[in-house]
């Protein structure tokens, strides 16, 4: 049942499925940079038609709608299936969610294992571990959501997940080219903009902009389409399947791709897992991880590859409605 059909009111149907939502008008707009992380190279045209986007990612107050209505069980609670991870202990095989643990000194970046921890009971309800709650934070956003709780979560909601294309071209709020979601200074006038990692990471977060972990959905200012946390707080899932780089600029300005689905399946895997084949999905955004030292992706054009059968403490998403025009 769609939740349009839940919270029935005076209103219909299509006007419950746009509260919440800002209107993106379509064009055509440069997607990608040429001057950070390879996989966010070529730089390319797109064009992408109008669509309706959340404000905000998807809280947990609102999640909390969704579970209570369908009794949907998220990935986190259920315990791996052994034959998805050939070769596994059987005692490490039980229900859980990957958390941010900070080390207490420094430690090697190449190594991620070094401050995520696969803890057992960690999930939406618990985000740090199975003595925590969300009780007073129903304005955060959910995190600790596979790929399929997102799916399962949008089509409750009569909505969808967005494109990476859509995604970043709502991310820029109309600044193209900018390098971030706000224009081309990271702190413009020393003000943080996002909530993003300040010191030196893992080990040592300053909370300069006032939040150490995940933070209320509207604690800081929207983009120029009216949009919140588009960068840092959570990364968020796309429809996209992962690529190692975009597409290059067709040859011909009539061949702009329109409405591009990025990837294949069969391009997503980690090389590195071959033997499990577990695909991935693109991520947009950045989160309160994302450090000057570390991982530089809060900006519209970075993207990071997420295996489906994966939660964490830093992952969310929100929502989009296509094929209704705008006011």
């Amino acid at each position: 049942m769609l939740r349009a059909d839940i919270e029935r009111s005076d209103r219909s149907a299509d006007d419950l499925q746009i509260e919440g939502m800002m209107w993106i008008p379509g064009r055509t707009f440069r997607m990608g940079s040429d001057r950070h992380y390879p996989e966010e190279a070529p730089s390319h045209c797109v064009t992408v038609d109008g669509f309706w986007i959340d404000k905000t990612p998807v809280t947990n107050r609102q999640f909390k709608q969704f579970m209570k209505a369908t009794g949907h069980v998220t990935f986190a609670e259920v315990p791996p299936d052994p034959k998805d991870y050939p070769g596994a202990l059987p005692h490490m095989l039980y229900a859980g969610s990957l958390v941010f643990t900070p080390p207490c000194q420094r430690v090697d970046l190449r190594n991620w294992a070094e401050w995520w921890s696969f803890m057992k009971g960690a999930d939406w309800r618990h985000p740090y571990g199975p003595k925590t709650n969300i009780n007073v934070h129903d304005n955060h956003p959910v995190v600790h959501v596979s790929y399929s709780d997102a799916l399962a979560y949008v089509k409750w909601a009569g909505k969808e997940l967005p494109t990476e294309a859509e995604w970043e071209f709502a991310a820029r709020g109309g600044l193209d080219g900018a390098e971030f979601a706000w224009g081309d200074e990271f702190t413009p006038g020393g003000v943080h903009m996002a909530n993003t990692w300040q010191g030196e990471f893992p080990r040592q977060n300053l909370g300069q902009d006032g939040f150490e972990r995940t933070s209320p959905v509207m604690a800081f200012p929207p983009n120029g389409y009216g949009i919140h946390d588009m960068i840092g707080n959570v990364w968020e899932w796309t429809s996209d399947w992962y690529s190692p780089k975009h597409e290059a600029d067709a040859p011909k300005a009539c061949c702009i791709p329109e409405n591009p689905r990025g990837g294949r399946e069969d391009q997503s895997y980690d090389a590195c897992q071959a033997n499990i084949r577990i695909p991935r999905k693109v991520l947009k955004g950045g989160s309160h991880l994302c450090a000057p030292n570390y991982c530089r992706r809060y900006r519209p054009a970075a993207r990071h590859a997420e295996p489906v059968d994966t939660s964490t403490s830093h992952v969310g998403f929100r929502c989009v409605v296509r094929g209704r025009p705008g006011p």
